[in-house]
């Protein structure tokens, strides 16, 4: 694939990485990814905007073939899916200089090994005239990492925003055509990857606020034309107040964990509130992340193993509490053969999760009508305390 042309003088020289379908060894690619690259030429000078990663040096090398010149080589972000390629290319291009965030330079330094000498340290303001194309540094700390910014092109009103907007998505188109599915894949990118960081991405939505921008092209997935359209999804799953959404995840050996998840689904539909059960036999767990992004309530179900949760829901326990929803309830519901503390584990591996505990339903053996009742009871609750906060 060739280098393509955004505008005058903007070309989008990244790789698609059809196949991979697994990033960091833990997250799902069910839609591969891209890696973008973004080329600016100036009237005087030439800047790449991030790198790609290193499996796929061979296709940013080839878009830069007809390049003679590099002046600036500019690293958003430290994380080698982007930077991957800063060495090989400061090596092609001596005469490039490496435009960075301080922290940046730092965690360059220290992946990379990049001499000191070829880092330019940039800061929140700092612009770059390169002839008739203006570049302006805004720093974004924690959109994931401490380090990144976005660089924003001013004469043609386009933020390259690097992971921020991003959505893992490989695709031959160059802006987004089909919005439903660019919106589940960068919704999927948020929760699994910048859901810990909420509260600082409010402050940065809030910082490109009084910014003319009129396309965002991020480091993964499609340039949106359109951006007021990932713009106010951002808003909307940053935003304090959840929806009127229950998750509960669960799983079941014998039988009797998920009768009782299956009973409750159906007192959570009756009293009209919104309920996703993810099976963790089956789940894929980039699904399950996903519907924590809005969800007010978060019910973990599972049998006892040796008196201790079931090792899968101590893993999706992990992931909630490293992802930090914005959740306001919990509550847990299991069965147990002769004894269980699945409570009191639990509790103890939810510390980031600031969740009213509404109450816990165990059974032994086969649930029976009292712990149906129970179960009733559980969804009156959650449902009444949905109504209080007025979700939707």
């Amino acid at each position: 694939m060739k280098a393509r042309q955004i505008t005058k003088g903007v070309y989008w020289v990244g790789a698609q990485d059809w196949h991979r379908r697994l990033f960091d060894a833990l997250i799902p690619l069910p839609d591969g990814t891209s890696y973008n690259a973004y080329l600016v030429q100036g009237q005087n000078q030439t800047a790449l905007i991030d790198t790609v990663d290193q499996s796929m040096a061979g296709e940013l090398l080839a878009k830069l073939e007809d390049v003679s010149a590099l002046d600036y080589l500019i690293a958003n972000h430290a994380e080698q899916d982007h930077s991957g390629l800063i060495p090989a290319l400061l090596a092609k291009f001596p005469q490039a200089t490496l435009l960075t965030s301080a922290k940046g330079k730092e965690l360059i330094r220290e992946h990379l090994d990049v001499p000191e000498l070829r880092i330019r340290v940039v800061s929140d303001g700092d612009t770059l005239a390169l002839g008739g194309k203006t570049l302006e540094f805004i720093y974004t700390p924690w959109v994931h990492w401490p380090e990144t910014m976005c660089t924003y092109l001013r004469e043609d009103r386009l933020l390259m925003s690097c992971d921020f907007f991003g959505s893992h998505l490989a695709t031959s188109d160059l802006y987004v055509t089909d919005q439903g599915r660019v919106y589940e894949a960068a919704k999927r990118y948020y929760a699994e990857i910048m859901m810990p960081f909420r509260t600082v991405i409010q402050k940065n939505l809030e910082k490109l606020k009084p910014y003319a921008i009129e396309r965002i092209a991020p480091s993964h997935g499609p340039i949106y034309d359109h951006p007021q359209f990932i713009v106010e999804a951002y808003r909307e799953w940053v935003a304090d107040t959840p929806r009127n959404e229950v998750v509960l995840p669960y799983i079941s050996m014998h039988g009797s964990t998920e009768l009782m998840a299956h009973r409750l689904v159906a007192a959570l539909v009756d009293r009209g509130v919104r309920v996703t059960p993810f099976n963790l036999a089956v789940t894929d767990l980039g699904k399950l992340a996903i519907a924590l992004v809005e969800a007010a309530t978060l019910v973990l179900g599972t049998p006892t193993v040796n008196t201790i949760p079931h090792p899968n829901i101590c893993y999706a326990t992990h992931l909630v509490n490293a992802l930090r929803p914005k959740l306001k309830f919990a509550a847990i519901i299991g069965s147990y053969g002769w004894n269980t503390r699945v409570s009191e584990q639990i509790a103890g591996m939810i510390p980031n999760v600031k969740a009213e505990v509404l109450a816990t339903v165990f059974c032994r053996g086969l649930p029976q009508a009292a712990t149906f009742q129970e179960l009733d009871n559980l969804a009156e609750k959650i449902a009444g305390k949905h109504r209080e906060l007025n979700l939707s």
